[in-house]
């Protein structure tokens, strides 16, 4: 079954929807993981901002009160190569991001670039 695309009008009304101090954090994770992979789609799903390779939800953007949260679906396999990961359960993982803080450039860039390889997806 063939999923219709998301417009990016879709996108920019999340990213309208949030905060100053959300967007500009959620903004600049964004921007790192589609410079990381941009073959990543990007959709509105369960009010959070996800990256879809082909059909599986790989990678969110979770805004939350005080900081920002770039969930790994597939984390706990990523755990021996990335301590900082957090969390709990089967296998979702999670960074942690402070709003007004700069995030950690080269680690969201490892992270997305580790989480495709766990895929097996270049």
């Amino acid at each position: 079954m063939r999923r219709p695309l998301q417009s990016p009008a879709l996108i920019n009304a999340f990213l309208d929807s949030l905060r100053p101090e959300q967007r500009d954090t959620v903004q600049a994770i964004q921007q790192v993981v589609l410079a990381a992979a941009p073959n990543l789609r990007q959709e509105v799903k369960w009010g959070n901002l996800c990256f879809v390779n082909d059909r599986d939800n790989v990678m969110a953007i979770v805004p939350h009160k005080a900081n920002a949260h770039f969930q790994i679906f597939n984390g706990v396999v990523l755990l021996s190569d990335f301590p900082e990961l957090e969390g709990a359960g089967k296998g979702m993982r999670h960074i942690k991001t402070r709003y007004r803080q700069p995030i950690n450039d080269e680690l969201v860039r490892e992270l997305t670039l580790g989480c495709l390889r766990a895929w097996g997806r270049p």
